[in-house]
C-alpha cells in the first residue's frame, strides 16, 4: 500500500465527512465489513453527527478528526499523522434548498475546499516512495445533479455534458472539474464518482425520505414540491458505500463511473410508498397517513428528472445494487421506527426545509 506495509494488515483511508450521512455509512463499510481502519474528517456542521458512528467508535481501526476541510495546515499535520493509503472524499454542504438561500457555504466547502484537500494530498502522494505513488487513490465523490435535469427518457452517462442548475449542484460540478484537472495536470490518482439520490439508516430528517417519515408518525404535513411528478433514481446508502469503495480499489485513474439503483420513482410515488408501510407497520387510530400529504410551492430551478446509467460500473467493475426500492424503502422505515434515539434529537433543525421559498 502506499507506505508499502503488507496488504494483510488492511488499508488506511480518509474519509472526510465521515460524520454526514453517506460518509458514516462509508467508515461503517471499511471497519466493520472490510477490516479497513477509517480516518474521520469532519468539521461537524449541522448535518454532522458522531451518533452515526456509534456501531464502530470504539473499533481501533476508527479514528475521528474534527477538521475543516478548507484548512490546510491541519490536512497537511492529517496526512503526515496518519500516513493513509486512500482519500475518500465525500465533505460537502449538500441540501439545494440551502444552497438557494445560502450559496456562500457551498462555494467554500464544496469549490475552496476540494481546492485545499487536493492539495494537501497531492503534496503528500509526492512524498511517497514509487511503489506508494502507484498504490495511492483519490475518490472525488459526487452527484448526478451535476448534470442537470432529464426529460420523460434517456439516462445520465459519463459522457453526460455538465448543466447544474442550482447553487449547489454548480459548486459540486466546479468540485469535480478539479478533481479531474488535478489528474490531466498533475498525474495525481484521482477518480470520480457521480451518484443518485441516496436514502437509508442515519439520513438527516430534512431530506425527503426521512422527513416524510418523521413527519407521518408525528402527525404532521407530508410536503410534496409542486404535483411530486420530479423524478428521482434511488440508491440505498449502504450499496452506495459498497460502490465508492469498489470505485476507489479497482476503477480506472482519470475516469468517472456513475453509481445509481435502477429505482426510479416520482416524489408522490415515493411518498405513498412510505406511507402505505406505515399503515401496515403503526397503523393510526383513523384514517391512512396518505391523508397527511399537502403540496408546497417548487423549488425554483427544480430538476424534473434524474436518472443514472450505472453499465459502466456493473460491468467494468462488477458493482450490482443489492436493494430494490422495495426492500429498501421497508428496512429504512423499519430502522426509523426502531431508532428514536438517533433522529428525536435532530428534529428541530429539519421540520421547517422544505418549501422554505413560499411565493
Amino acid at each position: 500500500m502506499a507506505n508499502d506495509r503488507k496488504k494483510d494488515t488492511g488499508m488506511k483511508i480518509i474519509v472526510t465527512g465521515g460524520a454526514g450521512f453517506i460518509g458514516s455509512a462509508v467508515c461503517r463499510h471499511l471497519v466493520k465489513d472490510l477490516g479497513h481502519m477509517a480516518i474521520n474528517v469532519d468539521k461537524l456542521t449541522y448535518a454532522g453527527n458522531l451518533a452515526s458512528l456509534k456501531e464502530i467508535e470504539d473499533s481501533e481501526l476508527y479514528h475521528f478528526e474534527k477538521v475543516d476541510i478548507c484548512d490546510r495546515a491541519a490536512l497537511d499535520a492529517l496526512f503526515t499523522k496518519y500516513q493513509p493509503d486512500a482519500v475518500m472524499h465525500l465533505a460537502a454542504e449538500s441540501h439545494v434548498d440551502r444552497s438557494i438561500t445560502g450559496a456562500g457555504d457551498f462555494i467554500k466547502t464544496n469549490i475552496v475546499g476540494t481546492f485545499e484537500l487536493l492539495e494537501a494530498a497531492r503534496g503528500y502522494w509526492q512524498s511517497l516512495s514509487e511503489a506508494g505513488k502507484q498504490a495511492f487513490r483519490f475518490l472525488h465523490v459526487s452527484t448526478d445533479e451535476v448534470y442537470g435535469s432529464l426529460g420523460d427518457t434517456g439516462l445520465f452517462m459519463e459522457t453526460t455534458p455538465y448543466d447544474p442548475s442550482s447553487p449547489y449542484s454548480a459548486s459540486k460540478a466546479s468540485a469535480d472539474h478539479l478533481a479531474n484537472a488535478w489528474h490531466e495536470t498533475y498525474g495525481f490518482p484521482v477518480v470520480i464518482s457521480n451518484c443518485s439520490n441516496n436514502y437509508g439508516p442515519y439520513h438527516f430528517p430534512e431530506k425527503l425520505i426521512p422527513l416524510v417519515i418523521l413527519n407521518a408518525l408525528d402527525g404532521q404535513p407530508l410536503p410534496i414540491y409542486g404535483d411530486g411528478s420530479n423524478v428521482r433514481d434511488w440508491l440505498y446508502v449502504e450499496d452506495h458505500a459498497k460502490a465508492l469503495f469498489t470505485i476507489l480499489t479497482t476503477g480506472r485513474l482519470g475516469e468517472k463511473y456513475n453509481v445509481g439503483g435502477r429505482n426510479e420513482r416520482t416524489n408522490l410515488q415515493v411518498v405513498k410508498g412510505i406511507c402505505k408501510i406505515l399503515d401496515a407497520r403503526r397503523p393510526k387510530e383513523t384514517g391512512k397517513y396518505e391523508d397527511q400529504i399537502t403540496y408546497v410551492t417548487d423549488r425554483p430551478g427544480h430538476d424534473a428528472r434524474y436518472a443514472i446509467d450505472a453499465t459502466k460500473l456493473e460491468t467494468e467493475l462488477g458493482w450490482r445494487a443489492e436493494e430494490n426500492f422495495e426492500t429498501g424503502i421497508e428496512k429504512t422505515v423499519d430502522w426509523y421506527l426502531e431508532n428514536d434515539w438517533w433522529w428525536e434529537p435532530l428534529r428541530t433543525h429539519a421540520k421547517e426545509r422544505l418549501g422554505l421559498l413560499k411565493k
